[in-house]
């Protein structure tokens, strides 16, 4: 049968009750709900043979970047080309299908692109719009984000059941393309129209992070602890973004507290929480600061990792797992894989692991190893073009600030220099670590000098 949805486009059923579960599903998509899983499962249990709904599933589990989640996607996207091929589905419905194809073709680019254009044709579907922002935030692409948005938000108006939602993925594009006060703006008043956005709520702490406003951003996300205690996983990243602003602020008590009590209490295994908590111990150390034991558990979950090949961000954080606890043959395992697939340039994760996976990956072998002079080369070499690994600016700072560390311990002053302006520029305002590595930085260079001054040579006679 045929039948509207919440955002009056068809849906192909066979059990009318499914639509309800349908609908719940993609609000709590929307919210980073941690009943989206339970949703999803009334619908397909209600209708098996709804092939949106199963198309969906093998999205979602592609997007956990986890090698055991790919074969539960082809099974999804075998049921739902059974079910298009035994029952005349929508061209929506279609696409969606095809766009989990791609993805499972080694092209989720490809994925994205056939969803922005479907998009297009039906611009007040938030889970379209939704499907993208998460794909291509995957693969670091936030211009494609952004326009992909402002193609279809004049849709969204008070009367849509999902504009908040869809104006916190704007305020976050907005975000991520340099655009901070529109995208401060825009994602309160998305939280104010919302209050479970918690995606909108993050869009805004990325901002008065990324400008040095850090007062402002604890007392924001301190304000609202309910916007996000529906969340999935997601909670523990904005539990995070509250701890990288304490630490700018020097409080390394509340850091740890909220590490231990909130973003990495529940040692879970999921790439994104992994990611959360080794790049914070990796900004601890850079501070010279003891982290204790926390690495081991971290490392024992990446070991299990290795051979993914899932998620070059996922990489690179296993990465720094293994090298903070000195696992020093897994870590090698791991960056002999990257390389291998890095080869496969017929894959999509393959070409960007080959281009900066690898090279970010063997910069931080070498900055382990103390050869500091050869970490920053291979860093350098693949920052141009680390934004197509995935995840945030404020995500991937914490190569860039090794990156930069890497400069000043091999004594490259002026490169250090360099890096640290184009930083600040990206991120709109000056923070602490910025202000205490140029200070640094400015030290080396005025010693340099003077030992290198006419004044101070020896002459004779």
């Amino acid at each position: 049968m045929r039948i509207d949805d919440q955002f009056e486009y068809t849906v192909t059923l066979s059990d009318k009750g499914a639509l309800t579960h349908w609908n719940n599903t993609i609000l709590a998509f929307l919210a980073h709900s941690a009943a989206t899983p339970e949703h999803l499962a009334k619908t397909l249990e209600a209708d098996p043979d709804f092939a949106l709904a199963q198309a969906a599933r093998g999205l979602f589990c592609l997007l956990l970047g986890r090698r055991e989640m790919t074969a539960t996607a082809f099974e999804a996207y075998a049921i739902a080309d059974k079910c298009r091929r035994d029952t005349q589905i929508t061209d929506r419905e279609e696409a969606v299908v095809e766009a989990l194809n791609d993805w499972l073709q080694g092209a989720p680019t490809k994925s994205a692109d056939r969803l922005d254009e479907l998009l297009l044709k039906y611009p007040r579907d938030a889970f379209l719009l939704k499907l993208v922002h998460a794909i291509r935030f995957v693969l670091g692409q936030p211009s494609r984000m952004r326009s992909s948005i402002e193609g279809v938000i004049s849709s969204y108006e008070d009367d849509h059941v999902a504009k908040g939602y869809v104006h916190g993925c704007y305020s976050f594009a907005l975000e991520e393309t340099g655009d901070f006060e529109r995208a401060e703006r825009i994602g309160k008043e998305a939280v104010a129209f919302q209050h479970d956005d918690a995606w909108g709520l993050h869009a805004v702490a990325h901002v008065l992070d990324m400008t040095g406003q850090t007062e402002e951003g604890i007392k924001w996300l301190d304000d609202q602890p309910k916007a996000w205690e529906h969340c999935n996983n997601f909670g523990y990243h904005v539990w995070w973004h509250l701890a990288l602003l304490h630490l700018d602020r020097g409080n390394v008590e509340r850091v740890f507290e909220l590490y231990d009590q909130k973003f990495r209490k529940d040692h879970t295994d999921d790439y994104r929480d992994i990611s959360n908590a080794a790049s914070m111990l990796v900004r601890l150390e850079l501070e010279g600061i003891k982290v204790g034991n926390r690495w081991e558990e971290l490392a024992s979950i990446s070991e299990k990792r290795i051979d993914d090949s899932c998620n070059v961000f996922a990489d690179l954080h296993y990465m720094l797992a293994l090298l903070g606890d000195n696992r020093r043959q897994s870590s090698d395992r791991l960056l002999t894989r990257m390389r291998t697939f890095g080869e496969q340039d017929t894959n999509e994760m393959g070409l960007v692991t080959k281009t900066a996976g690898s090279p970010t990956a063997s910069g931080l072998m070498q900055f382990k190893n103390g050869n500091f002079f050869s970490a920053y080369h291979h860093l350098a070499e693949a920052r141009p073009l680390l934004r197509t690994v995935g995840g945030s600016h404020a995500q991937r700072d914490v190569f860039e600030r090794l990156t930069i560390e890497a400069a000043l311990r091999a004594g490259l002053c002026q490169e250090a220099k360099r890096m640290i302006d184009e930083r600040t520029r990206l991120r709109g305002g000056s923070d602490t670590y910025g202000e205490t590595r140029m200070a640094q930085a400015t030290r080396m260079t005025e010693a340099t000098d003077l030992m290198q001054s006419e004044h101070l040579r020896f002459r004779m006679g």
